[in-house]
């Protein structure tokens, strides 16, 4: 019998896609919001697709603010797009 794959969906594109094809943020208890490419840290998960276009929907229908149920600055949409121009694709 063929391993079950996990499915989640992305908050930008709304698509739902296998979780290993996803990047994962994550709000920590502490309200530290970050890239985790492992998908090991403690807190608040929300899934977006390694495109910068579909981090820009999820900042533009405040999707990921949703998911979190507070607020983010701009500082932080910043941040995430750092991390992931820096991060290339294969390292998921």
């Amino acid at each position: 019998m063929p391993k079950k794959i996990p499915m989640r969906q992305c908050v930008g594109c709304r698509e739902m896609k296998p979780k290993k094809e996803l990047i994962r943020v994550v709000r920590s208890p502490e309200g530290q919001v970050s890239l985790d490419f492992r998908g090991k840290l403690p807190g608040r998960g929300a899934y977006v697709c390694p495109d910068p276009a579909c981090l820009a929907k999820a900042r533009k229908t405040k999707a990921l603010e949703r998911a979190f149920s507070a607020p983010l600055p701009a500082e932080v949409f910043d941040a995430l797009e750092e991390q992931m121009k820096e991060v290339p694709n294969d390292a998921q």
